[in-house]
């Protein structure tokens, strides 16, 4: 059970390439995150990534109209067809060439492909269980060149397809006898993008050089009649026209072309010829416009229009993005929200936002153009990742990257709430005080800066005497002692969080030291060293170096268990040693350097196999409970290890992306020529970007560029405090990784006569302790549920007081995760008032095994804490300003009331002094 972790979340980064898609409701937008896609929910502010992963980067992706089905295609045209209500894979498919695009038909029966110059209409797949999903109707050979774009009908008669050679084809879905194929040209550069208009034929084309073509058509939609096929139709002209070897010749090319069957229709430069009494649908050009009316050239990237509002989004590569109205060509307005290339445009169902993806730096954003504000602003870590912390209560992670930025995350919501930017380079090591509410970074441009979540501000620049390298970090239990490790002049700077003062200069390491880490329970301070020595410092003692041990080679990484009580280290030579600090003497080792498995670059001359004999554990990270520890380091493995027994417990695997480096362990024979590899040989930018190549020893880059191929690595790891999931800073984002206790069976004191019979039997006779004992030897969570929410609220003081020890700890785990996510706050707010007050002084006396469980009830609290305070102090402000409005409109009634008072009063006067008989 407590291995059982599975693949949660993917953190860090929001947008890496392709294009973006809005779910059907418009409140959720769906993005591609390397292999991967993530879905935000805009409503409710949250983050979900798939449980679903291709085998390289996505390029693009495509949504059902209902919304249930995906299809992910990625770089090599490997084809993911998903369900989006059960988040699982339902079929492969593998078109062999990249994929330019892909667009399912407005009634959801089809969708089109694009690759290379050709266009292939594929039958969606339906309700009923096929064999192939993918099943092909027609082929389509129009442009001369890559297709870029696709636009259906609104009723799924016809589509139109976009190219680099500077044309637009129009296609019939279906056999249509006056529309089989239309090539629209008058653009001078690659085409972006190609509309139809709601409930019509007439067209609109966008091009790279920011121009926009308007074409009309003599006919619409209803007008379209059916024909015959389109290979019958040419034998006809053929035979007409006494060209047997011409029939014989299009019999060859269908049999070559067509797949189980499937059609080919041929475009050419000239029109097709018109059947007898049916006249063909012509195109014509009312209108050209362009976009940069000032003379600057910007070059236009990204398209999209609405076709109820009439409204055409266009971005460009300067972050500027402009919003018309067509036909008439009226600039709504035009604003920069980027200084990066817009790479994606979309807008959702109602038309109030638009969804803008820059891969340049990982932005995802989401803007409302009637309030002009933004809706989402999301972004991720230009570069990699270097370092991760938990919050002390497990709700937030702290992330430090490349890129000089310390970015705060909500673990339950998978959003960045606040980003720092105070360094000037990469930041090395990230660590929560224990409070909860102040994060202090390390970084290489020789400052240790403290940041307040209360203010969100930097409150502490912590600085050496001379300039240093910050490259470990670490902050004792008090929150008071700040030490942090040079790499270059090999010493540990102490300061005082309270003064900023610098304490101390800790010398005797005789080189870089790796990292540093303090005990929970005692005032020490255990640094690590490429000296291959563990120096042990008593903050209480003149900071003097308590004990020294020695390592069979150069260390790390160091961590103490939770309790205090041991200490590991990760050498150089791939070796875990566990040490016990009071009496310095090693008390285990483990020899992980075979787990890792690190796979071969593709610029490697040698095998995998001994690259392997130089990778080594970089970071360590023990459990909640101590009880096994993980290890990860230049692979795409992480290690999770038994300390009592020194075995490996399980291998869990990052990522599978083949677009990184470092991920295939064998030498792939494909890619070998007489040359050399063709891993080597630069293919050229194909998008008009500049060309980017990865200097020796350069593991760093642009992420989001398909030419670079960063190496596959785990920075970082830690286990949340809460002990139900642990997180690791990888090449692909950051990844969390959590415990599904829905899908592991893991019974307890299971006997014959423990059945869901007999549980509901015991609760029938009301005795309630033996029913929820029952129900916690099957430990069925829906079934443990139904038991503890049949007791009644009076009885639970009693039913406590009636529970063995044992089953103590399991009704409060239980309760501590149930209490996250129930709508019953009160009543598992009892439960654990109760368990704790009756149970308090044995639980205490076992605080090491309950503190992740005490910590993971602490975090439902809390958070529910966090909720309820925002909605109390609303119904606050509210009934406050209800209250004043009454009071106002009650004085304005008495003025009122008072006027006319005075007015009757007057007009009484008025007439005694009129008729003074009366």
């Amino acid at each position: 059970m407590k291995f059982a972790y599975r693949f949660s979340n993917l953190l860090g980064a929001v947008y890496r390439h392709g294009n973006l898609n809005f779910s059907k409701d418009g409140n959720s937008v769906i993005s591609s995150v390397g292999n991967r896609v993530s879905v935000f929910d805009l409503k409710n502010n949250k983050s979900e990534t798939l449980p679903v992963s291709t085998t390289k980067n996505i390029t693009c992706v495509a949504l059902s109209p209902d919304g249930h089905l995906a299809v992910l295609v990625d770089e090599d045209g490997a084809a993911v067809l998903v369900s989006l209500v059960t988040r699982a894979v339902l079929h492969h498919y593998h078109f062999h060439k990249p994929v330019s695009s892909v667009r399912f038909s407005p009634d959801g029966r089809k969708f089109v492909v694009t690759k290379e110059n050709v266009a292939l209409l594929y039958h969606a797949p339906g309700k009923r269980r096929e064999f192939n999903a993918f099943q092909l109707d027609k082929s389509f050979y129009g442009p001369y060149d890559e297709t870029t774009c696709i636009d259906w009908t609104d009723d799924s008669r016809c589509f139109a397809v976009g190219s680099k050679d500077m044309s637009t084809w129009v296609f019939g879905a279906e056999r249509w006898a006056n529309l089989i194929y239309y090539s629209l040209g008058g653009h001078k550069d690659v085409v972006v993008g190609c509309f139809f208009e709601k409930d019509s034929l007439n067209l609109y084309t966008v091009s790279q050089d920011a121009a926009l073509c308007v074409w009309e058509t003599d006919s619409e939609l209803a007008d379209l009649k059916k024909g015959p096929r389109y290979s019958d139709r040419k034998k006809m002209g053929n035979r007409g026209a006494g060209g047997r070897e011409d029939e014989e010749e299009d019999e060859r090319e269908e049999g070559e072309d067509g797949e189980n069957g499937a059609e080919v229709i041929r475009g050419s430069a000239e029109a097709p010829k018109e059947v007898e009494g049916v006249k063909n649908v012509r195109y014509k050009q009312t209108s050209k416009h362009f976009f940069n009316k000032e003379g600057d050239f910007n070059k236009l990237t990204a398209a999209a229009f609405h076709k109820h509002t009439r409204i055409l989004v266009s971005g460009f590569a300067s972050g500027i993005f402009h919003l018309h109205e067509l036909p008439e060509f009226s600039l709504i307005h035009s604003l920069s929200i980027s200084d990066q290339r817009i790479n994606a445009v979309a807008w959702n169902s109602t038309g109030d936002w638009i969804g803008f993806g820059c891969s340049g730096m990982g932005q995802l954003l989401v803007w409302e153009w009637q309030s002009e504000s933004y809706v989402f602003k999301q972004q991720g870590h230009f570069n990699n990742m270097a370092t991760l912390a938990y919050s002390p209560d497990g709700q937030y992670i702290a992330t430090g990257g490349d890129d000089g930025k310390v970015k705060v995350w909500n673990t339950n919501s998978g959003l960045c709430f606040v980003t720092f930017t105070e360094h000037t380079s990469c930041v090395t090591n990230v660590t929560f005080t224990s409070s909860g509410f102040v994060i202090v970074s390390a970084s290489l441009d020789g400052t240790v800066r403290a940041f307040d979540l209360h203010r969100y501000r930097n409150f502490r620049t912590l600085t050496s005497p001379r300039p240093a390298q910050f490259s470990s970090l670490a902050v004792d239990g008090s929150g008071e002692l700040v030490c942090a490790g040079a790499q270059d002049s090999f010493e540990i700077f102490l300061w005082s969080m309270q003064t900023g003062r610098l304490l101390e200069v800790l010398s005797g390491h005789e080189g870089p030291v790796s990292c540093l880490c303090f005990s929970p329970v005692r005032s020490v301070l255990a640094s690590v060293s490429w000296d291959r020595t563990v120096r042990l410092w008593d903050m209480l003692d003149s900071w003097q170096t308590r004990e020294t041990l020695r390592l069979s080679a150069d260390g790390l990484a160091v961590a103490y268990r939770p309790d205090g009580e041991e200490l590991a280290v990760a050498t150089l030579d791939g070796e875990l040693s566990f040490w016990n600090p009071q009496s310095a003497a090693q008390t285990g080792s483990i020899a992980g350097r075979h787990d890792l498995q690190t796979g071969r670059k593709d610029t490697d001359k040698v095998a995998a196999k001994q690259t392997a004999k130089g990778k080594s554990f970089t970071c360590l990270c023990y459990s909640a409970d101590g009880q096994s520890i993980l290890a990860g380091g230049q692979s795409k493995f992480v290690c999770i290890y038994s300390i009592r027994d020194q075995v490996l417990m399980k291998k869990f695997e990052i990522s599978c992306n083949l677009s990184l480096d470092a991920m295939e362990e064998f030498l792939d024979r494909r890619k070998m020529t007489e040359f050399g590899s063709l891993s080597l040989v630069d293919e050229g930018a194909g998008d008009g970007d500049e060309v980017q190549l990865s200097l020796p020893g350069v593991k760093r880059g642009d992420m989001s560029s398909r030419r670079f191929k960063p190496e596959i690595r785990v920075s970082s790891l830690r286990f949340s405090p809460t002990g139900r999931s642990w997180a690791a800073t990888s090449t692909e984002g950051l990844l969390i990784y959590s415990l599904d206790a829905s899908l592991v069976f893991d019974p307890y004191d299971l006997s014959l006569d423990v059945t869901p019979v007999s549980v509901r039997r015991q609760l029938k006779r009301k005795e309630w302790a033996s029913a929820i004992l029952l129900a916690f030897r099957l430990n069925e969570s829906a079934l443990i549920r139904e038991v503890i929410e049949a007791v009644p609220h009076d009885q639970i003081a009693v039913v406590c007081s009636l529970l063995p020890d044992v089953y103590v700890e399991k009704l409060l785990a239980f309760v501590a995760a149930t209490l996250e996510t129930s709508s019953h706050l009160q009543f598992y707010l009892t439960w654990a008032q109760n368990l704790l007050t009756t149970h308090g002084q044995k639980l205490k006396n076992r605080s090491a095994a309950m503190l992740p469980t005490v910590q993971s009830l602490q975090k439902s609290v809390q958070r529910h804490f966090e909720d309820l305070s925002k909605l109390c102090d609303w119904n606050v402000f509210s009934l406050r300003y209800a209250a004043a409005l009454s009071n106002q409109r009650g004085l304005k009634r008495a003025a009122v009331h008072q006027a006319s008072d005075e007015e009757e009063e007057a007009s009484g006067e008025d007439a005694l002094l009129t008729d003074p008989l009366e």
